[in-house]
């Protein structure tokens, strides 16, 4: 508890990790992606994750809620519905839960490491979609505050589509062998995903230095070469973005 506090009153990295000799940046750099169900932000975390492997940048992929063992336990007893009747406050709360266990166990050390952390869905999440329930946002800031001791995405790609299209590639993955079951916020009326959608785009629009927005409608190579251009831009030093685009010269690719 005595290192939480202490991370969220000043710097949760330290001065030093171990890239600092290596040429990459000195700490780890903390992407996270949002944005609707069905929006794609898998396919994009798989393809960024493989992009920086090229340059020798190690990257940890996790979710939310998860990416720990605790909260993964958290994770199937939210997404299955059984906290529903507790109420989107109590939900607030075991998301919050979960966030603080997944920071202590695997985005805190990756960091620390100086790797990369690509997390699909992070406190912004919590932000929309209790928020859209009707949780007050002075009880969201708290609850935030303690989750993430101090830990903030240096980019977060909002990857935004429409919430009819989102809904027919989730209504697709549920379909044929290896289907997937839709979960508790899948399952819910349109309206409900639309004014989501509506306060993710408020959140990047009161957030430009974190945000990046990308259309999700368009086709995955594309989404790809947004995001790709987005932390070549925001993230990368400039011997860093030298090198991914020699490498992308190299292989006739897409230098976005």
């Amino acid at each position: 508890m005595a290192d939480r506090n202490a991370r969220q009153q000043g710097d949760p990295l330290g001065p030093t990790s171990a890239h600092e000799t290596q040429g990459l940046p000195a700490r780890g750099r903390f992407v996270t992606f949002e944005g609707g169900e069905g929006a794609g932000k898998t396919t994009q975390i798989t393809r960024l994750k493989a992009r920086l492997q090229v340059l020798g940048i190690e990257a940890v992929v996790t979710r939310e809620p998860g990416g720990s063992p605790s909260a993964e336990l958290i994770r199937r007893l939210l997404l299955s519905g059984k906290v529903k009747p507790l109420g989107a406050q109590m939900e607030a709360v075991m998301f919050a839960a979960a966030r603080a266990d997944h920071v202590d166990t695997t985005i805190h050390p990756a960091l620390q490491r100086g790797d990369w952390v690509l997390c699909d869905r992070f406190s912004d999440s919590t932000r929309v979609y209790q928020g859209e329930a009707g949780v007050d946002p002075a009880f969201l800031d708290r609850l935030e505050r303690i989750a993430v001791a101090g830990h903030r995405p240096d980019l977060t790609v909002l990857v935004d589509v429409p919430a009819e299209i989102g809904l027919a590639r989730v209504s697709s993955r549920s379909e044929g062998a290896g289907a997937q079951t839709p979960d508790r916020f899948e399952t819910e009326a349109v309206t409900t995903h639309e004014r989501r959608r509506a306060l993710f785009l408020e959140l990047a629009e009161a957030n430009p230095d974190r945000f990046v927005v990308v259309d999700g409608a368009l086709p995955p190579d594309a989404v790809e070469a947004a995001v790709w251009q987005a932390v070549c831009a925001r993230l990368l030093g400039d011997d860093l973005r030298v090198a991914a685009a020699a490498v992308v010269a190299a292989s006739g690719g897409d230098a976005r």
